[in-house]
């Protein structure tokens, strides 16, 4: 790639983890999507020099373009834009134009709380966000505060610099106006046009793909021209592979040999997360979930996206045994003979929901999450799962899943989806 790109995300709140980082990732991504190379992504406070350190850092490192978020506030710690500006040695001018958008703004807010009222330091706080650096752009709001790009120095060897807000919902409105300003869309131009594809694999290990890519390296022509990165999380592997238009036959070789090697193993090659695929499959069904040791997890995921109500009739979390009984008709005979961490007792949940909920495809689980409540037979991850369908046997499943509670539910969740996406293949 051809242009580099750096991340400078501010915010005393992030830097000591009260707040998690949004920004950085998602700008990242974009920028990626674009074909050009994020080299960094660092974090600093709410202090002037740390900001003009890290912004000196970069520029070092020769990136063409550095983002910024947060800062942009009109109290006395929101300092990116004259911090910046000082660095680059760009006088602050008042916008009175952007003034005026911004008090439209405010008092449009303040008048749904039946308090218009100006006052000095409210107008103080407006001039302050409307004070725009010589020779740069504005960007329009769309909370009070304005972005701002300014152009590369070259005499002071440094790149051109978006500014842009902290939060990640002002941020991401505001991107594309940000990418059409002249000093970010100068940078932009130079930059080499790239593809980004995914494959998807689940219970996929990393040596294992790491060894097919090593496969690869030797057999076909044009892999060292392929930039690919893989992720494992929660079971599943994400291998992104980002590559220039003359590298297309290079990366569909690379699809078919990673195919022909691990089979069912890899479930998607367009892109398309376990979530897009359980969500397409289930057109025209119903579903209930019946939920332990998720507790609700699996029905979380499933409504997550918009649409789901087409498909979602309801779940139970049953996760005491007189309630497996009480809403899910589960014999306590059963529970006591099998525990409730068992094949026999997951089949008779996910069945119940079939019929309670009058649904044509329900799932289960019921496991030990711990960290306690484990024993010999059943250590802590055992979980067991059902899948429920009319008109078919019910299909079970028992796992054994590695780490702590959180991660056992959460490994459960995409196991669960994984069995549904399955189950929907071949109805």
């Amino acid at each position: 790639m051809t242009v580099r790109a750096g991340v400078v995300v501010t915010g005393t709140e992030v830097l000591a983890g009260r707040v998690t980082d949004r920004n950085g990732p998602w700008v990242a991504q974009r920028l990626l999507e674009m074909g050009v190379d994020v080299a960094h992504i660092t974090v600093c406070g709410d202090r002037p020099d740390d900001l003009t350190a890290q912004v000196r850092f970069l520029a070092d490192q020769r990136v063409d373009l550095i983002v910024t978020t947060g800062g942009l506030g009109p109290t006395a710690d929101d300092l990116t834009v004259p911090t910046v500006a000082a660095l680059y040695g760009r006088e602050l001018a008042l916008d009175a134009e952007l003034e005026d958008r911004i008090h439209a703004i405010v008092q449009r807010w303040r008048s749904r709380m039946s308090s218009a009222a100006d006052s000095e330091p409210l107008r103080a706080g407006i001039r302050k966000q409307a004070m725009v650096p010589q020779g740069a752009q504005s960007i329009s709001p769309t909370g009070t505060a304005p972005g701002v790009a300014i152009p590369s120095d070259e005499s002071r060897s440094l790149p051109a610099v978006l500014i842009l807000p902290g939060p990640p919902r002002e941020l991401q409105a505001m991107w594309p106006e940000a990418l059409d300003s002249a000093p970010v869309a100068e940078v932009l131009a130079r930059r080499t046009q790239m593809r980004q594809d995914t494959i998807r694999g689940y219970r996929l290990s990393e040596a294992d793909l790491a060894e097919t890519l090593r496969t690869a390296e030797r057999e076909i022509t044009g892999f060292d021209d392929l930039e690919i990165t893989t992720c494992l999380s929660l079971g599943e592997l994400e291998m992104v592979t980002r590559y220039a238009e003359s590298a297309r036959p290079a990366y569909m070789d690379l699809e078919r040999l990673v195919g022909k090697i691990h089979g069912a193993r890899v479930f998607s090659t367009d892109g398309s997360t376990i979530d897009d695929i359980v969500a397409h499959r289930l057109s025209g069904h119903r579903i209930a979930t019946a939920e332990s040791c998720t507790g609700g997890m699996i029905a979380a995921r499933l409504t997550d996206r918009a649409g789901s109500s087409a498909y979602v009739i309801g779940a139970v979390v049953s996760y005491a045994n007189e309630a497996k009984t009480g809403l899910l008709d589960v014999p306590a005979e059963v529970i006591d003979q099998h525990g409730a961490v068992s094949e026999p007792v997951a089949a008779l949940m996910a069945e119940g929901a079939l019929n309670r909920l009058n649904v044509d495809i329900a799932v289960s689980t019921s496991g030990v999450a711990g960290p306690g409540g484990g024993t010999e037979a059943k250590p802590v991850g055992t979980v067991c799962f059902a899948i429920a369908v009319t008109g078919r046997p019910t299909v079970t499943h028992t796992l054994h899943l590695p780490g702590d509670r959180a991660s056992v539910r959460a490994l459960s969740t995409t196991a669960a989806m994984h069995m549904l996406a399955d189950a929907l293949e071949t109805r």
